[in-house]
């Protein structure tokens, strides 16, 4: 499974925690006039899942950029003093 396919696994389960949760919300207002507990509850999971996985791959997206950015000017400045070695 490659990374893209992974991430959009991960986006479409978070999209459909939180669709999910917002149709189980209006169903519950609408059949019994206030929405419920456990209802309230399982919106509560669904936010809490899409906002980890965004945050997540968010975090890690950054700070795999920033190691990067490291790497390649800690091995421009070796690069670069070989060559005034020389």
């Amino acid at each position: 499974m490659t990374t893209n396919s992974k991430e959009w696994i991960q986006y479409c389960t978070a999209a459909l925690m939180v669709v999910s949760g917002v149709v189980l919300s209006f169903i519950s207002f609408f059949t019994k006039g206030d929405v419920t507990d456990g209802v309230l509850w399982y919106m509560a999971q669904g936010l809490t899942f899409a906002g980890a996985i965004f945050g997540v791959s968010v975090y890690f997206k950054t700070k795999l950029g920033e190691s990067e950015y490291r790497i390649k000017e800690f091995l421009s400045k070796q690069i670069h003093s070989n060559e005034k070695n020389q």
